[in-house]
């Protein structure tokens, strides 16, 4: 299974997405390749924020060598599950796609929820570790047969 997780920068929520769930993937047993990318491309090439470092630190997660790349169409050709954010981001993505395959793949990582952006709160990091794990452990328990 392949995975990729977007948000609006791929600095904040998708880089935390993306280490989660390799690490509850990894925990679990399961092959799954998971990556991130951003509808955005204010930070391409960087790594993540470093709030988001800190907060994955905090959890035994290490995205610090992460690389922060733009969303981009052959993305549906090679992932099996795309996860968004929040409702822009899904309609960010979803404006790529070729055809209803493509959109069948495209789903925010929380069902019907959205993940807050914490750009500019600090406080927020935590609380959004915490939502994106709650995420990931629910499609764990969806995608893993």
């Amino acid at each position: 299974m392949k995975i990729l997780m977007v948000c609006l920068g791929n600095i904040c929520r998708s880089p935390l997405a993306e280490g989660i769930m390799q690490r509850l993937a990894d925990q679990a047993g399961l092959d799954w390749h998971v990556d991130s990318a951003g509808t955005g491309d204010w930070h391409v090439g960087r790594a993540p924020d470093r709030r988001s470092i800190a907060a994955a630190h905090e959890q035994g997660i290490d995205i610090s060598k992460q690389v922060c790349r733009l969303f981009r169409v052959d993305d549906f050709d090679e992932f099996d599950l795309i996860l968004v954010m929040d409702k822009s981001n899904l309609t960010n993505v979803l404006a790529f796609a070729r055809n209803n395959e493509d959109r069948k793949k495209v789903k925010l990582l929380l069902g019907d929820k959205i993940v807050p952006d914490p750009y500019y709160d600090d406080t927020q990091f935590a609380p959004v570790f915490t939502l994106i794990e709650a995420g990931c452990k629910e499609i764990i328990k969806q995608y893993s047969y």
